[in-house]
């Protein structure tokens, strides 16, 4: 087996939130590896809108996603299976950038700050004596002080960390496609059909990113993606108007299976999680880039006072499960409250009666499912 010399801090996986960690680590000359198991760039399932709130934070780090060609955001649109419309300002507002697009440029900023990227898969991590030990599938070893999880939804290293979600139901499946047509370019959508929701928003070069989710099992029930939009996703005539007049950019459409968002420990065998790996809010919030990059600046901010010994191990650990509990716990909670509501079409319903009379109300629920602007540091 080969030896890698000894890191500071290994991030295993290399998405949003292990790229954003990497480059605050190294901003403070601590030594970090980034092990990735896929090449640099590529499309990924996502929702593809990030809120303003992580903006000034991004902006720190070095990274201005707007001069990338991002869309500035403020305008949300929000539909019911019975085609049911209702649209307002966004509290915050956000920008719509692809996954190809920001993972490229985070990429490069990390090289820049001397982060060492590892293309590899991360087969195991062990923590004996204080030491991490991170084994690959490449039969490389690495040693380091601290190790953080960033490696998605799910992984075999769940398994081996006998994390307690992966043996729970994991029931959804999401479908992703970039598309050229017609759509407004400030206006996230959230269209909903029987089973499932669909988000819409520009991203650079005037794509449309169209993301949805489904139940598995329904989805099941038809031969492939094409029948099950045809005869479930445009029920929703909004969604309906927008793929029909639009071209498929994508050779094929990606997806996704297995989604689960039960609850999980941002911390597991003294690993810091991170993003999705902590844990995942309902893709109805339109959320969840700004949650991994939150929780990313969370989780750095202590392992530099760890690093200058200013905190232990411990208190470490115990610091990052409050203060992530502190930013998502309430958030997930609405999260899965507005899935769960309008997953059941007569709450739909009366929800989009309600809002349509109380038109305040939309935006603090928005507002309950995003966070404050991010102070820089």
């Amino acid at each position: 087996m080969k030896h890698n010399t000894y890191k500071d801090v290994i991030i295993v996986g290399g998405g949003l939130a292990g790229l954003v960690s990497a480059i605050h680590l190294s901003k403070y000359n601590i030594n970090v590896a980034v092990i990735e198991k896929n090449q640099y760039p590529k499309h990924k399932v996502c929702g593809e809108y990030i809120s303003n709130e992580v903006l000034p934070y991004l902006q720190y780090l070095g990274f201005n996603p707007l001069e990338l060609g991002a869309k500035p955001i403020n305008k949300f649109e929000l539909s019911t299976p019975n085609n049911t419309t209702i649209k307002t300002n966004l509290p915050l507002g956000g920008f719509g950038i692809s996954r190809y697009t920001l993972d490229e440029a985070l990429v490069k900023k990390a090289k820049q700050n001397n982060v060492v990227i590892v293309q590899d898969s991360v087969t195991n991590i062990t923590f004996l004596n204080n030491t991490f030990n991170v084994s690959t599938k490449k039969n490389t070893n690495y040693t380091a002080k601290l190790v953080i999880g960033a490696y998605g939804k799910r992984s075999s290293l769940d398994v081996k960390l006998n994390r307690k979600f992966i043996k729970e139901s994991a029931p959804y499946l999401a479908v992703k496609m970039h598309l050229k047509g017609e759509f407004p370019d400030n206006l996230v959508a959230l269209h909903n059909f029987k089973g499932g929701y669909c988000g819409l928003s520009k991203i650079e070069n005037n794509a449309i990113n169209a993301c949805y989710i489904t139940d598995y099992t329904a989805f099941k029930r038809y031969k492939n993606i094409q029948e099950f939009q045809e005869k479930v996703v445009y029920k929703n005539t909004a969604l309906k108007t927008v793929f029909k007049n639009a071209s498929v950019l994508f050779e094929k459409p990606l997806s996704i299976s297995q989604i689960s968002f039960s609850s999980k420990q941002p911390v597991q065998n003294h690993i810091i999680m991170c993003g999705d790996t902590a844990g995942m809010i309902h893709p109805l919030c339109g959320n969840g880039m700004s949650m991994a990059i939150r929780s990313a600046q969370i989780a750095s901010k202590l392992i530099i006072k760890f690093t200058a010994q200013e905190i232990t191990r411990s208190s470490l650990e115990e610091q990052y499960i409050k203060q992530w509990n502190a930013a998502f716990k309430k958030r997930l909670k609405m999260g899965h409250l507005v899935a769960f509501l309008f997953n059941k079409a007569s709450f739909s319903q009366l929800i989009m009666c309600l809002l349509k009379r109380f038109p305040k109300l939309l935006p603090q629920i928005i507002k309950q499912t995003h966070g404050k602007p991010l102070l820089a540091e």
